[in-house]
């Protein structure tokens, strides 16, 4: 029985990695999932400063933002990358007090 489990083991390795191989030679990787992924913060870059991406990619997701209190949230559309059909939005807080001396 033990030298059975063993065969079975070792040509479940051999199949895997044959697959593997396959795949790799290919260069194709097999699709685990079709579904759009959940929102998700990315570090990048605007305007030289560091910022976080989010990236949303379904029209029920809902995002909250919380800003500290004298600030209140703010949404600027653009074109994506040029693309009129397509845009982005740049989400900041800003002061929604009148600067006092």
């Amino acid at each position: 029985m033990p030298k059975l489990f063993s065969r079975l083991s070792a040509i479940l390795v051999i199949f895997t990695a044959l697959i593997a191989a396959v795949f790799s030679v290919l260069n194709a990787n097999p699709a685990l999932s079709t579904v759009a992924q959940a929102p998700r913060l990315v570090p990048a870059i605007l305007n030289g400063n560091p910022v976080s991406v989010l990236y949303v990619t379904r029209s029920s997701d809902t995002v909250l933002v919380r800003c500290y209190p004298g600030f209140e949230s703010s949404l600027t559309l653009r074109p994506m990358g040029g693309n009129q059909l397509q845009s982005e939005g740049v989400l900041t807080c800003v002061n929604s007090e009148p600067d006092r001396p």
